[in-house]
């Protein structure tokens, strides 16, 4: 054999035993692959599998402490909502409706005894204004506005219009106030003072206050209120002096009549009364039918103070305030579970804030267009009046020809 021969003559390497039928043919004169500098496979391939590993970790992790507890929570919300009670869902939705109607009831005891609307039309004037003041930032502006303009359209006057407005309005804040006070005697010996309780009364007080600064400009300040409308109707280019001084006087007058006339407060008080425990009871009945349980004393104060703090316009409605209280006082203060309350919460809300929007456009609707529109009532008020006056001139007239 040739040297060249040679050269081109396959070298039988030795083989491991599980490999003796796959021969390699090696060129003499080639010499062996050399792996790429810094490269190791074996390194490569234990940190693959110390990634991998601690990608199955992570992906365990994430079911144990994520996953399986939403899975828990969901299957916990299914059975509360599978064992909801539906006919305290219905009593908790009737107990809303006599709260609102007992706001317009508020409302007409402070109006003038005759001449004023039908208690229906007042009800659906209360609705309209309450969907306004729901869906507008500091919507309480907006709300008496609406108001006044419906009122006087069905023949109120103005002064009367604005009075039973203001007095309705402050009347229902004092008396939630004076609810919370007593609320606040009741649960301190049960459950102790709570930080919350002083922020709580701080402005309590003050709402007090404006209430009594208010009735003492008009009672005894009557001169100096006026003097002061003056000046402010003098700066506002589309106000009367002389017309805001008549009403600052009519105001007066009508809160004497009324301070005159003890049965008209004790309606005032009443109804007042009445709306918020009502609203209360509401409360109460949604929580209850998810599962909630609660004493009445604590129920009672979570739902003052909630109604206290939310009167500072911050959203429409006290939308995501009122979301946001509740929980944080019946969960962390009066230890209720967190997905009564949520529930319970929630329902209360849609039947408190949410239906009263659409039912208030709805009557708002009815107030402006169709037959029972207001118009045809202020109509009937004003012939009404007219007949009244026409009675009483001839009354006048018969005295003075008797004599």
């Amino acid at each position: 054999m040739s040297a060249t021969e040679a050269e081109h003559t396959v070298v039988l390497t030795e083989q491991p035993a599980g490999d003796s039928q796959r021969p390699s043919s090696v060129h003499p004169t080639e010499a062996p692959p050399v792996a790429e500098a810094g490269s190791n496979p074996g390194r490569r391939s234990a940190a693959s599998n110390v990634l991998r590993s601690f990608k199955v970790l992570a992906f365990f992790a994430l079911a144990y402490y994520v996953v399986v507890p939403q899975l828990a929570g969901a299957k916990k919300a299914a059975q509360t909502l599978a064992e909801v009670k539906v006919e305290f869902l219905v009593l908790g939705l009737g107990l809303e409706g006599l709260a609102l109607f007992c706001y317009s009831l508020l409302t007409r005891s402070a109006l003038p005894r005759n001449g004023g609307p039908s208690l229906g039309t007042l009800f659906r004037i209360q609705l309209s204004t309450r969907a306004i003041s729901s869906v507008m930032p500091g919507g309480a502006a907006a709300s008496n506005a609406l108001g006044f303009r419906l009122l006087t359209k069905t023949g109120v006057s103005g002064p009367d219009a604005g009075f039973a407005l203001g007095a309705s309005g402050l009347g229902s804040a004092v008396v939630l106030n004076l609810v919370l006070w007593m609320a606040l005697i009741v649960s301190i010996p049960l459950s102790g003072v709570k930080p919350v309780y002083v922020t709580v009364a701080m402005v309590g007080i003050f709402i007090l206050v404006v209430f009594g600064a208010l009735v003492f400009a008009l009672l005894r300040g009557q001169a100096r209120a006026q003097r002061v409308a003056r000046r402010i109707a003098a700066r506002v280019t589309f106000m009367d002096e002389d017309r805001a001084a008549q009403t600052v006087q009519h105001l007066a007058e009508r809160l004497r009549e009324l301070l005159k006339r003890p049965e008209v407060l004790r309606e005032l008080l009443i109804w007042g009364v009445l709306n918020w425990m009502l609203d209360a009871a509401s409360l109460g009945v949604f929580l209850y039918a998810f599962g909630g349980r609660i004493r009445i004393d604590s129920l009672i104060v979570s739902f003052c103070i909630v109604n206290v703090l939310a009167v500072v316009p911050i959203t429409p409605g006290g939308l995501g305030i009122v979301e946001f209280m509740y929980p944080s006082l019946l969960v962390t203060i009066f230890g209720m579970r967190v997905i009564d309350v949520t529930y319970g919460v929630g329902a209360y809300r849609i039947a408190q804030l949410w239906l009263p929007i659409a039912v208030g456009a709805g009557c708002y609707l009815t107030l402006r267009v169709g037959p029972w529109r207001i118009d045809r009532e202020g109509e009937r008020l004003l012939g009404l009046r007219d007949e009244v006056r026409h009675e009483q001139n001839a009354s006048s007239d018969r005295a003075a020809n008797q004599r």
